[in-house]
């Protein structure tokens, strides 16, 4: 399983394509699989990029939690689905192409940030990455709710 570390900017070009950074694709496996589902993050305005085997098993264990004869677990299910793109970087540059519906939720025109989370990637309008840290007070609180458990 692959697994994502580090800042990576980027920018969009005219067609609206954003090519991979290169150490992101050198993270992927030689000769593997390429594809990519990327999603509207649930919590965080931005998208949540994963790595095709990564997704089949995220989305397998939602769905191990989930009764789809309960209504609310369908109305879920299905939103959590929507907007969902599968993308795979052109073999020349790197290229992917993420939908404009997608990148307009979370307010992306130009400057990009891939940012490695461990088993995927985030990816946010750069100026909304910069505004989303923690106070350090706000982090050292979390940390400290954590240890207690």
């Amino acid at each position: 399983m692959v697994t994502f570390y580090g800042k990576y900017p980027a920018r969009i070009d005219d067609k609206g394509r954003i090519v991979l950074p290169a150490a992101i694709r050198k993270d992927m496996p030689a000769g593997g699989d390429m594809r990519f589902v990327i999603k509207k993050s649930i919590y965080d305005s931005c998208l949540e990029m994963y790595p095709y085997e990564a997704w089949d098993q995220e989305s397998a264990e939602i769905r191990k939690k989930l009764d789809f004869f309960n209504h609310d677990h369908v109305l879920f299910w299905r939103e959590y689905m929507r907007d969902v793109d599968r993308v795979e970087p052109d073999s020349k540059l790197g290229r992917i192409s993420i939908s404009r519906e997608l990148l307009d939720a979370i307010g992306i025109t130009k400057d990009v940030v891939f940012f490695g989370v461990g088993q995927k990637l985030e990816v946010w309008a750069k100026d909304a990455f910069e505004s989303s840290r923690l106070s350090n007070d706000s982090y050292i609180s979390i940390a400290r709710s954590l240890s207690a458990k």
